[in-house]
């Protein structure tokens, strides 16, 4: 698992606010192409990656693969300006949200993914759930992590959530403390 990203310490500019997540749509098989268009154009991006197995008939290759195929995120002021610039890169489809516009994504979501991914924590893909108790992880590694608390099999997983793209991964809590979120 590896996460491909830049991160930013862009202020808040006077009249144009601070710079938020956003969810832009790809077409297919463009996520890793366009991430590299957004580094080139200067863009603060994030673009999780998991490492996978590929079978061929003669051999077995691990490759990474996005998390959340079809989607790229990028960090941007949101300004007219700014979404024309994400926008004219080739291989973006437009911004996931509200005529267009795009709809931002809470920091925290972006940051929980994140620190999942460098903490190289074992997870699997999980459907997305819209009902269940938000909590919080308590010490460890993962502190102050959020998700929902689901029942899988005998162990108990967390599921970390990007809402507006209707994603979901989920992690083992089994031996964390969690408290309502």
């Amino acid at each position: 698992m590896q996460t491909e990203a830049l991160t930013d310490n862009m202020a808040a500019l006077p009249g144009l606010g601070r710079p938020q997540w956003y969810a832009i749509r790809t077409r297919s098989r463009h996520e890793k192409k366009i991430a590299s268009e957004l580094r080139d154009k200067g863009l603060h991006h994030f673009l999780p990656l998991q490492t996978q197995i590929h079978r061929w008939s003669d051999r077995n290759k691990q490759v990474e693969v996005p998390l959340f195929p079809g989607y790229v995120f990028v960090r941007t002021l949101p300004v007219a300006e700014a979404r024309v610039s994400v926008l004219r890169t080739p291989g973006v489809v437009g911004f996931v949200g509200n005529q267009g516009r795009g709809t931002p994504i809470p920091d925290k979501q972006i940051e929980d993914i994140q620190t999942i991914l460098q903490q190289k924590v074992q997870f699997t893909l999980h459907p997305f759930l819209n009902l269940n108790q938000r909590v919080r992880i308590r010490g460890g590694c993962l502190d102050g992590v959020e998700g929902v608390l689901v029942g899988m099999n005998p162990d108990l997983s967390l599921v970390v959530s990007v809402d507006l793209i209707k994603r979901a991964m989920a992690i083992r809590v089994a031996g964390y403390d969690v408290e309502p979120a």
